[in-house]
Parts: structure tokens; C-alpha cells; sequence
């Protein structure tokens, strides 16, 4: 058992089996940190360390706040980079570990009080066991808990970005398993600032959007300067705290963004962030940087705008303008006229530049590509019987003898026969009105336009002539249009191409024409069709292409109606992401008409197989294919993200 007397180091006396510190470098071990606990135990409570391999343990203790340092020399850290929940378990307040550098893994222990102690190592750990009254508490162990970020563990090193300080970084709070939304347990407002689950409440869309590491932690009236360090060793920035700055922090926060969260707590207690130059975060009271804002000097300066439109940008830069500040944009030379205060203008500037980048380029193929196929086939058979006296005159023509005159057939100079010189009108009917005389006409009004087929059979039954006529078609039409328009268009710009033509199309105003005498009046209005892309396209940070494409094709065709012209249109509007280079599909439309029509003698034209030769059938199917693909090129010589070169 160790007794430790205040403001006293001490170095570890380890217990049989254990080996001694080393003061020197990092000893070349293989051990590796896979998880620290917190456990009550009789009399004591106990910080227990799991382990895989052989360690260098060395110890030594610090007052003011008084702490535990225990070194773990030849290991690397493989747990996870955790928050303790901030909870006093027998004096313990507060857990932090990292690598405290390459081979040595630091583990700070925050005690209420330097107490007695002692260090045990067994297989695959190492036990700090310090004495306490009070020993009734729920466990802890990081191996419960969820990683506070994707920053990884923070560089502990005295003087490192995460550790400004001589002393360890601190981490505090709670990093709890799942939820997104952030609640104050106690809200805590101090001033005239929002509390902290209001502030973020009114900053969700924000959250949502945020790429900052994110953060789960939990304070129970814990002091404003632990919270703020603890900040500052998840973030790695640097935050200064005015000596006139103080209050107590209760809440809980899960899942947000580090910068919001910090946000929202200075904001409960009346505070706010003023960056420094070289990036420091200086926490002051609102009403103090408003006070020190009012005696800074006011600057002017021309900043000048390569890329970007300067009037574009006067928005942006005003929102981040204190209230003495102001942005004019002057359009001759592309540049901002700021006025800012001078410990600010600096960071303004910097901001413009940030705005004013140069945008990569891009270079976008469509691809329309529409079919369109027409198949008809049709299939008919008339019928006319009829005698010499009793007939129906439609199908055949039969002359009239009431047009007959005497004619020469031998050509000798003397008519010897009377032979008809017309035939019976179409429509007429011829009945004997002896009787027992039978004629008969079938699918006398049916007709294949323009057939392919006509065929003809007679034949003579008795004193009866059957006439036959069978009509035949099928077509095919097909009709395949591509069109291959390429643009190329700045990043977040609008292109559009278009080919085609303006066709004129004639409006008559039938209502001037209501005066006698006066003609209509007509106006002649211009319809534009053809093959039309239109394309706005966003290069991201990974560099793929996030496109707002438009895409149509449009003919003109004249109608069968009063109206004249009709327009088929195919178009597609759509938003995409894709890979440079990648093609993507971004419209495809099929549409099939078949129409089937079948006419004929009832009762006979629906026979199987034979019903055919009793009437007229037509089918007609129509096919329209549409397809549309999209492939975007990055064409220019920008550097990727990841390479920073």
C-alpha cells in the first residue's frame, strides 16, 4: 500500500512479477490497451486496465486537481477512444486515455482527493486498486460504450494541438448508444442566451448537414471550464477561457456535431466563441465582445473576385458581418468593397477566398435514342351472286340493256346485233318480279386500303354466277431516331443545347371575320422542336456528378383535324448522381398500342379457321421505344481531395 502525501510525485513500487519503470524511452513491447473499467471492490475501488502482451508500467501522481497518471510503456491503444459519463464513482471523477506517444499508452485518473493506492498486475491486466469508503456504484467500462467520434483517440502530449497545456487533455461526458436528437437533462442558461436543446432544436437542419465530428456526453452540474477543455481535446482546437468566465454546465447532448453542441452550450450561458488569428477559439462574454467590437477601428478593403461572380457572393459574405459591417459589390472590376473591424476583416478576406474557387468543368453526352414501329396486316373477302334477271349491281358490273344499240360484230357494214352501251348505276337493284330468283352480296362496303393483294374468282352455279374478291395487306413501319447532343458547362451552371427547327404555325381569329366584307385575321406563331438538353450540373467533394438533367425530343405531325398540327413529345426530367464517366439511364419508356377490327357475315365470320373467308379483319400494333442515358466527364485538371496536392 502506497501513501501519498500531496504535491509529492512518487514512482511505482510494483508487487511481485512486476517489472520496474523505466524513466527513458518507450521500451519495445508488443502489449496492446483493449479496454479500461471502473469496479467497486471491498474498501476500494478499482480501475482495471485489460491487456494483450507484455508492458512497462510507470506511475506518478498531480495536485491541483489531483490525478493519477499511470504509463503503460511498449503498448499501443486498440480500444476504443471513449468519454467517461462523468459520474464520482469512490472518488474517481473523471477517466482519460490515449497514446500519449508512439509505444507509451497514458491513462489520467481525476480523483476528489490524492489518496493511498496500490498497482497489481495479472494476466491480461493491470489493477489500480485506491482506497474509498464509498464503494456502492454501478460499474463503468468503456468496452460499453459507444466511440465518442471519428477523430479518433487525441494527442495527449503536453504542448500537442490537442493538449495545449503541460497536463493531460481532458475528456468528459458521456457517449451513449444510439439516438440523434440532443436533451438537456437540467437546461442551464446563464444571461440572456437560448438553452441548449432550443439552440440545437433551432439548428437541426444544420446538424443534419454538418460534416463535423459528432458527440455524445453528459454533464451533471459539472464546471464550464472542464466542459470547454473537454471540447477542446475532442476537436483538437485550441480554446482559451476569460478569466471572468465561469458557471456550471447540466446536460445532455447525443449525437451532434461537436462545433454545434459547443455552440449551444456557450449560448446557454450567455457566451460566445471569437476565433483568433492562427485559429484560436477565445470564449467571452457576449456583452464583453460587444463591448470590445465597439472600440476596434473599422477597415476597408478591396477584395478582388477571380471566379466567381462578385455580386453572387455579397450574401454569403454579409451573413457573417458584425453589425458595423458591410459588403458592396463592384461590378466593373468583379471585386467586394468590405468594411469590417480590423481584428475581423482578415477572416472575412479569407472567407471570400474560400467562396471564390475555381469550379471544375463538365463535359455531359446524352444519348436520346427513340424507335418507333408500326405492323399492320389485314384480310378480306367479298362475295356478289346474282342471275340474269335478279342481281345486286355493286360488286359487278352488269350492262343495261336499256342502253342498247345495234352494232356490227362481223363487220361487214350491217349491224347485226343490239349490245348494251352502258352499265346499271352502282347502287342499283335488279328484282324479277317473277320470283324463284335468288342474289346475295357480301361485305359489299368493306375495303383494304391500298392492298398489297386482289384476287378475283367467278364461277358459274346453274343459271346463278358467284363472284369472289379477296383483298391482303401488311406493312411494317419502323422508324429509329438518335440524337448524341454533348455540352460542356461549368459546375452549378446552366447549359442547355438545342437542334431543331421553328415551325410556323398559323392562328386564324375567326372573330374578325364577323364584319361583312372583312376576312379573317391571321397571326403566325413559331413552335420550336427537335432534340433539346438542358443540363445543371454539381461536382462533389468525392468527385461524382450530381446532375438536374432535362431532356426532349419533339416532332412535329400533321393532323388528320381542323387544327392542323400536333406535336409528339418525348421528354424526361430527372436528378441524378453518378460516377465521372459512368453512364446512367435516365428515361425509358415503352408504349404499345395494338387495335384489332373484325367485320364480316354473321355467325359465319366467327367460325374457327373458316370464319376468315366470311369477312374483313385488321390488325395494327404500334410500338414506341424511348431511352435516354446521361455519362458526365470531369475535363478538368483539378486534384482529388484525398491527395491535397
Amino acid at each position: 500500500m502506497k501513501c501519498i502525501a500531496a504535491f509529492v510525485p512518487l514512482l511505482l513500487v510494483l508487487t511481485p512479477g512486476a517489472s520496474p519503470g523505466v524513466t527513458g524511452g518507450p521500451v519495445a513491447r508488443d502489449g496492446e490497451v483493449r479496454a479500461v473499467s471502473v469496479l467497486p471492490a471491498a474498501g476500494s475501488v478499482e480501475v482495471v486496465i485489460d491487456l494483450r502482451g507484455a508492458v512497462d508500467i510507470q506511475d506518478f501522481t498531480l495536485a491541483n486537481p489531483a490525478r493519477l497518471v499511470v504509463d503503460l510503456q511498449g503498448a499501443r491503444l486498440v480500444a476504443p477512444a471513449v468519454l467517461y459519463d462523468g459520474a464520482n464513482r469512490g472518488g474517481i471523477k473523471n477517466i482519460r486515455y490515449a497514446q500519449f506517444r508512439p509505444g507509451v499508452v497514458r491513462v489520467v485518473i481525476d480523483l476528489d482527493a490524492l489518496k493511498d493506492y496500490q498497482i497489481e498486475r495479472r494476466e491480461g491486466q493491470v489493477r489500480v486498486k485506491i482506497g474509498s469508503e464509498r464503494t456502492a456504484f454501478e460499474a463503468w467500462s468503456s468496452r460499453d460504450v459507444t466511440p465518442a467520434g471519428p477523430l479518433g483517440t487525441p494527442d495527449l502530449r503536453p504542448g500537442s494541438a490537442t493538449n495545449p497545456g503541460r497536463e493531460p487533455g481532458v475528456q468528459t461526458g458521456k457517449a451513449a448508444r444510439g439516438g440523434q436528437a440532443a436533451r438537456v437533462a437540467t437546461p442551464a442558461q446563464s444571461g440572456d442566451g437560448l438553452t441548449i436543446d432550443a439552440y440545437l432544436e433551432a439548428h437541426a437542419k444544420e446538424s443534419a448537414q454538418s460534416q463535423a465530428a459528432r458527440i455524445t456526453v453528459t454533464w451533471d452540474n459539472a464546471d464550464l471550464r472542464e466542459v470547454v477543455a473537454g471540447f477542446s481535446a475532442f476537436s483538437g482546437r485550441t480554446i482559451i477561457v476569460s478569466k471572468d468566465v465561469k458557471g456550471q454546465v447540466s446536460a445532455e447532448i447525443k449525437n451532434q456535431p461537436w462545433d454545434l453542441a459547443f455552440n449551444a452550450v456557450l449560448e446557454s450561458q450567455g457566451l460566445a466563441a471569437n476565433v483568433l488569428d492562427g485559429g484560436i477559439i477565445q470564449v467571452i462574454d457576449k456583452r464583453d465582445l460587444a463591448r470590445a467590437d465597439s472600440t476596434v477601428p473599422v477597415e476597408t478593403r478591396l477584395v478582388r473576385v477571380n471566379y466567381a461572380k462578385a455580386s453572387a457572393l455579397v450574401p454569403s459574405v454579409a451573413s457573417i458581418l458584425t453589425k458595423r459591417g458591410a459588403v458592396v459589390a463592384d461590378s466593373t472590376s468583379n471585386a467586394l468593397v468590405i468594411t469590417e473591424i480590423s481584428s475581423r476583416i482578415t477572416r472575412v478576406e479569407e472567407f471570400v477566398k474560400g467562396l471564390d474557387i475555381r469550379t471544375p468543368q463538365v463535359s455531359i453526352q446524352a444519348k436520346i435514342i427513340f424507335v418507333d414501329r408500326t405492323d399492320v396486316e389485314e384480310l378480306g373477302v367479298k362475295y356478289d351472286l346474282g342471275s340474269q334477271t335478279q342481281f345486286f349491281n355493286k360488286l359487278v358490273q352488269r350492262p343495261d340493256p336499256r342502253t342498247a344499240k345495234a352494232v356490227d360484230t362481223n363487220g361487214d357494214g350491217v349491224p347485226d346485233a343490239f349490245v348494251p352501251q352502258g352499265n346499271f348505276e352502282p347502287n342499283d337493284v335488279i328484282v324479277d318480279l317473277g320470283g324463284n330468283s335468288l342474289s346475295a352480296i357480301g361485305n359489299a362496303d368493306q375495303e383494304v386500303v391500298n392492298p398489297a393483294l386482289n384476287l378475283i374468282f367467278s364461277t358459274a352455279i346453274g343459271n346463278f354466277d358467284l363472284t369472289t374478291f379477296l383483298q391482303a395487306l401488311q406493312r411494317v413501319d419502323l422508324a429509329d431516331v438518335q440524337a448524341e447532343p454533348t455540352i460542356t458547362t461549368l459546375d452549378n451552371r446552366v447549359a442547355e443545347i438545342l437542334v431543331g427547327d421553328r415551325v410556323p404555325i398559323r392562328v386564324i381569329d375567326v372573330g374578325t371575320g364577323a364584319v361583312a366584307g372583312v376576312a379573317p385575321r391571321a397571326i403566325v406563331r413559331f413552335e420550336q422542336t427537335g432534340i433539346n438538353l438542358k443540363v445543371t450540373p454539381h461536382v462533389t467533394a468525392n468527385r461524382q456528378v450530381l446532375m438536374e438533367v432535362h431532356a426532349e425530343r419533339s416532332n412535329v405531325k400533321p393532323s388528320s383535324v381542323d387544327i392542323g398540327f400536333t406535336f409528339q413529345t418525348q421528354q424526361a426530367d430527372n436528378q441524378i448522381l453518378v460516377n465521372d464517366g459512368e453512364t446512367a439511364v435516365i428515361g425509358g419508356l415503352t408504349v404499345t398500342e395494338v387495335t384489332v377490327t373484325k367485320s364480316g357475315i354473321p355467325f359465319l365470320v366467327d367460325l374457327p379457321i373458316l370464319g376468315k373467308l366470311f369477312g374483313f379483319s385488321s390488325e395494327s400494333e404500334s410500338r414506341r421505344d424511348l431511352l435516354i442515358l446521361v455519362t458526365p466527364h470531369i475535363i478538368d485538371d483539378l486534384v482529388t481531395p484525398s491527395t491535397g496536392k
